[in-house]
C-alpha cells in the first residue's frame, strides 16, 4: 500500500513534470522528491518517470498508476474532510426553523447546500410563530432560525434577505389607491400592534412610537400572528407596515399593500442562542450566506464571515 507522500508525489510530479517545482508544492526537497519515486519504482519493478537533464517524461507505466491514484486521492481527502467535519461536531442533527412564509425558500436553499456539504448531519425544518419564536430558542426546541432583524438578546449571522416596507391598509380604504406614502402617516391612523411576546427593540422598529418628525403614531389592537393582524387591518382597526414580500407570500383581497418611499429596507437572517454557537451552526450559516444570492427570494445576500456573527440585535 502507498502511503500517503508517496500517492501525494506521484501524482504531484506527473502534473508538474519537475522535480523542483514538486517539492515546492509539497514542502520536502528535491531529493526527498527522488528517493520516493525511486522506492516505488523499485516496489513496482519498472521506471514511472523518464529523466534528462532538460526533461521529465511519464512512461506508459507511470501514466497508468497516476491514472488509477487520481481517483483514490480524491477519495481519500474527501474521507479526511468527513472525518475532520465529524471530529468538530458537524454530524447528528441541527433543528433549524422559519418565521414567516417568505423565509422558508432560503431556509431551504440552505438546508440542501449544508446538506451536500455535511450528509453525516441531518437538518430538521419547523415552522414558529410570532408568539413562539424566542420561547423555541431558550427552550432548545429549535437551534437556529431564520427571522426578522432586529432580535434582541440572541448572536445573528450576515443579512440573506433585505426587502422594502410597504403599509398594508383595508383594501376599500383611501390610502389604498395611493401610490406611495410617508411614514408619516402613522400618526393618522392606529397602528396594529405586534404580540406581547414580540421584543420592544422589534416593535420599535416594525410599529415605532413616534413619526420621524417625533409625531405620536396611535397605537391600534395587537394580533397574535401575522394572519390575525392582516385580519385586523381588512377589518379598519388600524394599518401596519410590514415587508414588500407580503405582496407575493400573503396576497388578500380585502387588504391593499401601498409603498413606504421613505422606510428603511427590512432584514432577515439566521439568529441563535449565544452559548448555542457550535461548529455544526456555523457551518450552516456558511451555508446559507454561500446560497442566498442564488436563489429567486428578493433581496440580495449580506456576504460576510459567519464566524464575525454578532449578539445583541434587537427583535423577535
Amino acid at each position: 500500500m502507498l502511503e500517503r507522500l508517496e500517492t501525494e508525489t506521484i501524482l504531484t510530479l506527473a502534473e508538474e513534470l519537475h522535480f523542483g517545482r514538486t517539492a515546492a508544492r509539497l514542502g520536502i526537497t528535491t531529493g526527498r522528491v527522488s528517493q520516493v519515486i525511486k522506492a516505488v519504482e523499485r516496489r513496482v519493478g519498472g521506471l514511472l518517470f523518464e529523466r534528462t537533464s532538460r526533461s521529465v517524461r511519464l512512461t506508459p507505466i507511470g501514466r497508468q498508476l497516476a491514472e488509477d491514484l487520481a481517483p483514490l486521492a480524491v477519495a481519500m481527502e474527501a474521507a479526511l474532510r468527513r472525518a475532520a467535519d465529524a471530529g468538530r461536531g458537524i454530524t447528528g442533527e441541527l433543528r433549524a426553523a422559519f418565521l414567516g412564509e417568505s423565509t422558508a425558500p432560503a431556509l431551504l436553499r440552505a438546508v440542501s447546500l449544508f446538506g451536500e456539504r455535511h450528509p453525516d448531519c441531518r437538518v430538521e425544518v419547523r415552522e414558529v410563530q410570532l408568539s413562539n419564536s424566542r420561547a423555541s430558542l431558550l427552550d432548545g426546541s429549535i437551534d437556529i432560525l431564520l427571522a426578522s432583524f432586529p432580535f434582541d438578546g440572541m448572536a445573528t449571522g450576515p443579512a440573506l434577505m433585505r426587502e422594502g416596507r410597504v403599509l398594508a391598509v383595508p383594501a376599500g380604504h383611501p390610502l389604498a389607491r395611493e401610490e406611495r406614502l410617508s411614514l408619516e402617516v402613522l400618526a393618522e391612523h392606529p397602528v396594529v400592534q405586534y404580540p406581547q411576546a414580540t421584543s420592544a427593540g422589534f416593535k420599535r422598529d416594525r410599529t415605532p412610537e413616534h413619526t420621524p418628525s417625533g409625531r405620536p403614531v396611535p397605537k391600534g389592537p395587537a394580533g397574535e400572528s401575522f394572519s390575525e393582524m392582516l385580519t385586523l387591518v381588512a377589518m379598519g382597526r388600524g394599518v401596519l407596515p410590514v415587508g414588500e414580500h407580503s405582496r407575493q407570500y400573503y396576497p388578500r383581497p380585502d387588504v391593499a399593500y401601498v409603498r413606504l418611499h421613505d422606510a428603511p429596507p427590512i432584514e432577515r437572517g439566521l439568529v441563535w442562542r449565544e452559548g448555542n454557537t457550535t461548529e455544526r451552526l456555523r457551518a450552516f450559516v456558511r451555508a446559507a450566506t454561500d446560497s442566498a444570492g442564488s436563489g429567486s427570494v428578493p433581496g440580495q445576500a449580506h456576504r460576510s464571515d459567519p464566524s464575525t456573527a454578532s449578539a445583541g440585535r434587537l427583535g423577535t
